[in-house]
């Protein structure tokens, strides 16, 4: 287990949504450890390995040394890896891997493009925005609605219904709601604010039955106020994923900030562990 000290380490050299120690517990339903200033969740015979140094000073050698370290203290049947780059050593052994970049936004002075700021101005026209501390009926009348419509990998769906016993069991997570004028919910987001330089976003649903124009961009807008509020530098929005994703995102001027390397490998026996790090995938736009 980690001391209260090395936590405190961990979180203030986070700068990546992955370092957030409770959220990462919590999704794996592992143990965090740190091995030579690499963070990592054990559960079983299952390592999860997040191979970005908190001193942010990553090489591929680094990287093998702490997986050879890893093998020999733990021998796990399996082991999921994320790093800005997989060392060709270990790349020939990845059973599914993914590529992509996680995107980030200053909260300093974004700069508001005219489309946005009109949908800003209908949305506040018909919504009022709320920063709440739990998630309640209407929250999953919303996410049943949502999943109905939207198809989503397994440990995303997972993710989202867990959502309420996350938000419950941390002082660190924010919900924002987006309620029309007849106090149906609209949209939400669900934020964590645990690292010390960024605000993650983590998931978020908006409705078609109660929908309205700029939702999400007003949620988005709450979050940045929210995120200057609480001295953080950046918001942390996920990954590209897909174009139209990319799209919401690149309009408020987040921009790709960092290679995302995705490794899973089954080192003893084929696993039905699916990778818990497919959450960073959903972010939902709606124009």
């Amino acid at each position: 287990m980690l001391t209260a000290e090395v936590e405190a380490y961990i979180l203030n050299r986070a700068y990546i949504p992955e370092h957030c120690i409770r959220l990462m517990t919590f999704v794996s339903g592992g143990e965090p450890l740190l091995i030579d200033d690499f963070f990592i969740c054990r559960k079983e015979n299952w390592i999860i390995l997040i191979g970005y140094p908190l001193a942010d000073d990553f090489t591929c050698s680094a990287l093998e040394a702490v997986f050879s370290k890893i093998k020999k203290t733990w021998r796990p049947e399996g082991i999921s890896l994320i790093a800005p780059e997989i060392p060709s050593a270990l790349a020939a052994t990845c059973r599914e891997n993914q590529s992509d970049a996680y995107f980030t936004l200053k909260t300093a002075k974004p700069t508001i493009r005219s489309p946005v700021k009109r949908n800003l101005r209908k949305a506040r026209q018909n919504l009022r925005v709320e920063t709440a501390t739990h998630l309640g009926d209407r929250h999953q009348e919303l996410m049943h609605e949502f999943v109905a419509r939207t198809p989503l990998s397994e440990p995303v769906e997972r993710l989202l219904f867990k959502m309420p016993e996350f938000v419950a069991g941390t002082d660190k997570t924010f919900v924002l709601n987006a309620w029309d004028n007849t106090s149906r919910l609209s949209a939400f987001y669900v934020v964590d604010l645990e690292a010390d330089g960024f605000s993650n976003y983590i998931i978020g649903c908006h409705s078609k039955k109660n929908y309205v124009v700029g939702a999400s961009d007003l949620l988005l807008f709450e979050l940045i106020n929210l995120s200057v509020e609480y001295d953080k530098d950046a918001i942390h929005l996920g990954l590209g994923v897909n174009a139209g994703i990319r799209r919401f995102k690149e309009k408020w001027g987040a921009v790709p900030t960092r290679r995302y390397e995705m490794c899973e490998m089954s080192l003893k026996k084929p696993s039905i562990f699916q990778s818990i790090l497919a959450w960073r995938s959903n972010f939902e736009q709606d124009g």
